[in-house]
């Protein structure tokens, strides 16, 4: 029999396989301590991307700034140009005592007569609590109809020479499918107590006088418009025949007709009037869960609605 050269080699084996196996171990749990603050690194990104938590006065801890707010889109309750987030967000702006000054940043082509009415009512709230804090307006590609409305009530309105501003008028549409209807052999059955209450009704015949009701109203709202664009342009304001027909001028054009005052961007007016070139943005963010409840909720009614009969709208 072979004598073999090391007699403890069982025991060398055992021990070596002992701590390869200690050292998978701890591997395993380093890998698993890893996984799990990735985990909750995961979990917190996705609490803050739904939650998205708006913290009233941000900006406090930061020196002299501009506070800059954007109104971008359609002005309407369910966008996100709506008037209580614009309106939170100019509190919060006008509030800090580090902001230097105001900037509203506009890019709308106009929407709801009444969202933009609180905008503006809030905006004139805002400057009579803050009479030193300037607010100044700049727009962007365009500034039309409901958006002018909102521009009105600053201290200056800036543009770029190719802005598109103004569109000062109202709109109110609908269809009518009573052609096809006829054709189809469809009839209409409508059933209503009131002898209005079915007024612009789409698959109906247009009603002479209920259109005259219509076009009544929405005259009112263009003088409403009218009163707030003269309230807050005042003598800069040079009155043309067509100043009030829903017409759209370029910024060159504006500023000779005095619907805006000048040429400007929110760092130009950041750096070289309020002399805050740092610039913070207080508009605040839909969130995650906003616009999942939007995808599926009530704004689908909302859409629904809107496909037949459109409420009146600064555009």
């Amino acid at each position: 029999m072979e004598n073999n050269p090391n007699p403890n080699w069982e025991r060398q084996a055992l021990e070596h396989l002992l701590l390869e196996n200690l050292k998978e171990t701890r591997k395993a749990r380093r890998w698993k301590a890893v996984l799990r603050v990735l985990t909750l690194l995961v979990i917190v990104a996705i609490v803050i991307a739904v939650f998205d938590f708006h913290i009233p006065g941000r900006g406090m801890g930061v020196e002299k700034h501009t506070a800059m707010v954007t109104l971008d889109g359609e002005i309407s309750s369910s966008s996100m140009a709506n008037a209580l987030d614009i309106n939170s967000s100019l509190v919060s702006a006008f509030e800090n005592e580090n902001s230097a000054g105001v900037v509203l940043r506009i890019n709308s082509p106009g929407g709801s007569p009444v969202q933009a009415g609180m905008i503006n009512d809030e905006i004139h709230r805002l400057r009579k609590l803050y009479p030193k804090k300037p607010f100044y307006v700049v727009v962007e590609d365009i500034c039309a109809s409901g958006g002018y409305y909102v521009a009105v009530a600053a201290d200056q309105i800036l543009v770029d020479k190719a802005s598109l501003v103004g569109s000062i008028g109202v709109i109110m549409e609908g269809f009518g499918f009573t052609g096809l209807m006829d054709k189809l052999g469809v009839t209409r059955r409508m059933i209503t107590a009131g002898s209005n209450k079915g007024m612009l009704d789409p698959f109906s015949k247009e009603n002479p006088k209920q259109v005259e009701m219509i076009k009544t109203m929405i005259d009112e709202i263009h003088q409403q418009f009218i009163a707030v664009v003269k309230e807050g342009r005042g003598s800069r304001l040079k009155e043309t025949p067509d100043l009030f027909s829903g017409r759209v001028w370029n910024g060159e054009q504006a500023i000779k007709i005095g619907l805006v005052d000048g040429y400007g961007t929110v760092e130009t007016v950041a750096r070289d009037v309020f002399k805050a070139p740092d610039i913070l943005d207080y508009t605040m963010k839909e969130n995650f869960a906003e616009r999942v409840a939007k995808r599926f909720g009530a704004e689908a009614g909302a859409a629904a609605g809107k496909a037949l009969i459109k409420a009146p709208d600064l555009k």
